[in-house]
């Protein structure tokens, strides 16, 4: 098979599919990327990827390359590009599906299938297929399916070959279910599915509508939450509690149940943006309007995040030093696309803070996007002479400091949890001032 794209997609889905004993050839434009992969080293932090690259290329069952023509001989080709927000609007930008496409394209000159993996708007596949056809040597011999990816930063490898459903999206499932490219795909996905994973059989508007619906439902819920931690914070409630309580309901669930600062990423922000702007060329935009305030809730809590800030400095952040623990969009990833964590630390900045920020594996990334933030390489030497401290990635690590060590680093014993994800008897116990969104104070 071949993987077309070798970004965070593409490269954990050739390397778990190598894993799968298949023969891997993945292929990306970008030649430092595919050098470092070669040697087993991924270009991003995923927890168990350098490993699995290591194992899956000492078999000889993977290779990454930049030529397109090392694909031509492969039964099936997944692509897996990116398709980022459009600058200046909503709507995704498929121009890598399409690119992918074309140059794939021409090295197709016998019956393939193509299975499409990257997250696209509704309409996408069928407009995939007519190109690829219109362009391959093989022509209406390549079938295309779209087997959309569920991947969660930090467990990617996991979600790759366990996850909890597969979907193929293909052309007339009723009246032929049992075509020759959901067969292909049970033969590559054969050991998962032997375990009794879900398999479903759905057209290609289902499938492409699936990872956006469900992007969308986990926005809404996490925007809920914070909602009511808006309330809370009005009414002097505890969202913490609060969400315990209705997440009792088993037609609620406490899942995505957290308040805090919110979602970020280079998924959920741009997934409902892109949902929303489909919708509306499709002339279903007021189905969607209500994901607008979904959006508007996430971001108002970064917002909140700095008036917390503000507040525990005395009124101005002017002069002062802020101690911002994360800098990734969520743990155990380095991503920081959208984070939450970046936009505080850089808001508190402008409001004329000196801000410090330490994360365990995106200081790098952080380094480049934000490069007017100082930076630390430590917890201790983050802390050291803050007026405040702000918990904006929930780390493990940093859930486990000793807030009683720390205490004598700072200038202001005052942490303020923007993950409610600290124990708050410890912290307080040893002196902290403890403040979070959604919680009364004390």
């Amino acid at each position: 098979m071949s993987v077309i794209g070798a970004g965070y997609l593409g490269a954990v889905h050739a390397a778990c599919m190598a894993e799968l004993g298949h023969e891997v050839v993945a292929i990306d434009t970008d030649a430092g990327k595919v050098a470092s992969l070669a040697q087993g080293r991924a270009p991003m932090y995923e927890p168990g990827l350098d490993d699995l690259l290591a194992r899956a290329l000492a078999t000889g069952r993977l290779t990454f390359t930049t030529d397109y023509a090392l694909a031509a001989d492969a039964d099936v080709h997944f692509i897996c590009v990116g398709t980022p927000q459009r600058h200046g609007e909503n709507a995704a930008d498929t121009s890598y599906v399409f690119g992918a496409a074309d140059a794939l394209a021409p090295h197709l000159t016998g019956p393939t299938l193509v299975v499409g993996k990257s997250t696209v708007p509704v309409g996408t596949a069928a407009r995939l297929r007519d190109r690829i056809r219109s362009i391959a040597p093989a022509g209406d011999d390549v079938r295309l399916a779209w087997n959309p990816e569920f991947l969660r930063e930090g467990f990617a490898i996991e979600d790759t070959v366990r996850p909890n459903r597969f979907v193929y999206g293909v052309d007339s499932p009723a009246t032929d279910p049992g075509r020759a490219d959901t067969d292909l795909l049970d033969r590559v996905y054969a050991e998962p599915l032997s375990t009794g994973i879900p398999r479903l059989v759905v057209d290609f508007a289902t499938a492409e509508l699936v990872k956006v619906a469900a992007n969308a439902f986990l926005a809404t819920k996490i925007s809920f939450i914070n909602a009511m931690s808006e309330v809370c914070e009005a009414a002097g409630g505890d969202v913490v509690a609060l969400a315990g309580a209705i997440g009792m309901d088993d037609r609620i669930g406490p899942k995505f149940l957290k308040a805090g600062i919110g979602f970020g990423g280079g998924c959920l922000p741009k997934d409902i943006r892109a949902f929303m702007a489909r919708a509306g060329e499709l002339g279903a935009d007021q189905a969607l309007t209500f994901l607008r305030e979904v959006d508007a809730i996430n971001l108002r809590r970064r917002a909140r995040m700095v008036d917390l800030a503000r507040e525990a400095c005395g009124g101005t952040l002017r002069g002062k030093r802020v101690a911002v623990l994360g800098a990734a969009f969520k743990p155990n990833s380095d991503d920081i696309r959208d984070s939450p964590a970046l936009d505080v630390a850089a808001a508190c900045r402008m409001a004329g803070a000196r801000v410090t920020v330490h994360d365990p594996k995106a200081l790098d990334n952080a380094r480049v996007r934000a490069p007017e933030l100082d930076y630390a390489d430590a917890v201790t030497e983050c802390l050291a002479g803050a007026d405040v401290v702000l918990h904006l990635t929930e780390w493990t690590e940093y859930r486990e400091l000793d807030p009683a060590e720390l205490i004598a680093l700072v200038a202001a014993p005052v942490v303020i949890d923007g993950r409610n994800a600290l124990d708050v008897d410890r912290w307080r116990g040893a002196g902290w001032t403890y403040r979070a969104l959604g919680r009364p104070t004390v």
